[in-house]
């Protein structure tokens, strides 16, 4: 099968449909930006641990087997694009999940082939 239209005929009300519907300049930035974010297997997992509950540095850090300055690290750049936030609880800063976007894109991402 061809991939390719055989003959060149543009459709009018087509491309003006989805002209008027097109993402803007900076949605399409900050999109890109979350997705270029998920394309790491460390901040993967991280989103997946606090998708099943808040967790602190220390304890991403013995459940995934890395320095708490590598943790804190990604979870500094997920915090900023506002995938994750923090609560603090006297000395010890809590993460979780901003919204459950996150948790719905991931779990797509699994069972989607």
């Amino acid at each position: 099968m061809n991939d390719r239209c055989e003959v060149r005929s543009v459709h009018a009300d087509a491309v003006e449909y989805a002209r008027s519907r097109m993402l803007d300049d900076a949605a399409v930035r900050k999109l890109a930006e979350r997705f270029r974010l998920l394309g790491d297997g460390t901040r993967i997992r991280l989103l997946h641990a606090l998708s099943l509950r808040e967790l602190c540095v220390c304890d991403l850090s013995a459940l995934l087997g890395m320095s708490q300055s590598a943790v804190s690290h990604q979870l500094r750049l997920l915090r900023e694009a506002r995938l994750v936030k923090v609560r603090k609880e006297g000395k010890v800063a809590w993460y979780s999940l901003s919204d459950g976007g996150i948790v719905d894109l991931i779990r797509e991402g699994l069972f989607h082939d």
